[in-house]
Order: C-alpha cells, then structure tokens, then sequence
C-alpha cells in the first residue's frame, strides 16, 4: 500500500484511509452474501461487477495485506471474510443501541444486515411512551431515561438513529455522555458531536442521487 493508504506508526500499519476502509467495507458487504448464497469462491472481476470499483483497484487493495487470491482460481470467500474482518477490527461481537421503534426501526431490528457482521442489537429505545414495554423482535422496547444504565450495563459502542431530525441531536448529545463512541444516523440532522465520536449519516436521497449522476454520466 501507498503511504496515502495506511498511515503508519513506529513503523506499523495504524490507521487505512477512508477511501480504502470505505472499499473493504463494501467489498466485505458482498462478501458477506455471497457466502450466503454458497459461492466458495469469488474473482477479482466478480467482485467489481457486485461493487462497481475497477477489478485492478481490489486487487490493489488486497495485494497491500498479503496475498488472499490464486490466479486462475479468485478468491476463497470464507478466508477473504474473515483476513477483512480482521483489517477493519470488526472481529468478533459488537453491541448496538438502536434508537426508534417505528417502521424504520422495526425494519433495521428485523434485518439480518447487522448480524451478518457481527454487530447485535442488544437494546431498543424509543421516546412513545406507548411503545415502551411493546416486543419488537426479541427485544422489549425501553424508555429514553434508561440510556446511560444500558449503555453501560450492556457494553454498546454503537447507536443507530432511527428517529425524526428534531430529536436526533439531543440524543446525540445523551449518547456522548454515556460514552457512546460511534452513531449511525438516519436521519437528516447535522449532527455536532466531539472530534472521538464517529458519525456516519445514511440519506436514501443521497444513494439515489449518487446512483442517478452515474446512470445519467
């Protein structure tokens, strides 16, 4: 890898840059289902077909952590999953608070998409308080209040927004003094949160428009 890529300390691999984070991630997504559709193994060119990043870039990307592939025979999906897994520090099992119990809610605790990856949604919040003490899942729906207890009680690193923008910030805020390090944010709010806390906003809008200036380009 360039010095771009990784940035090094005391001579070590520290930090990827986002573009190649960004790149595994994705590549890791269609890994994921690609094993649970029962291929065994996959080529580079498969790959860029399902993520639409040129074949030469993934091998690039890989080439930089070892040597995963065999010309000729592509990629071992089981083995490319778990080496990826280990580069993005996203072995093992993470524990998510997901905040809203509406239809979008209710859709992100019902997917497989979570636990695809390790990640478990280990508590539901939702300021209703005619839904506090409802089932989704197998969870029962939990009142605001109980945040900072849970977040400690269950270890969570991750909380997921799944609320209306208005709210999305003072529960932001709730969450950085629970010591929540990374929120996923569905809604349309800009959130404000310390240079340690990681947020990542997920706009259906924006996939689209993103898809449509290619599709017109």
């Amino acid at each position: 890898m360039s010095v771009g890529d990784v940035t090094t300390t005391n001579g070590g691999p520290e930090r990827l840059s986002l573009g190649v984070a960004a790149r595994l991630a994705r590549y890791l997504q269609v890994l994921t289902q690609a094993k649970k559709e029962g291929k065994e193994t996959v080529s580079s060119q498969e790959l860029s077909e399902w993520t639409h990043v040129n074949s030469t870039q993934i091998r690039r990307d890989l080439s930089g952590f070892g040597k995963f592939g065999k010309r000729g025979v592509g990629y071992n999906v089981d083995s490319l999953v778990s080496q990826i897994r280990k580069i993005l520090r996203t072995a093992g099992q993470h524990n998510i608070a997901l905040f809203g119990a509406g239809h979008l809610g209710k859709a992100i605790a019902s997917s497989d998409i979570f636990a695809d990856h390790g990640f478990r949604v280990v508590a539901i919040f939702d300021a209703n308080p005619k839904k506090v003490g409802t089932k989704v899942g197998q969870q029962t729906v939990r009142a605001v209040d109980d945040l900072r207890q849970t977040v400690l009680d269950e270890d969570i690193v991750v909380a997921v927004l799944a609320v209306p923008t208005t709210a999305a910030q003072p529960l932001a805020d709730e969450l950085v003094d629970a010591g929540v390090k990374i929120i996923f944010n569905y809604s349309e709010a800009l959130l404000q949160v310390p240079p340690e806390v990681t947020v990542h906003t997920s706009s259906p809008a924006v996939d689209l428009l993103y898809a449509l200036y290619f599709y017109l380009t």
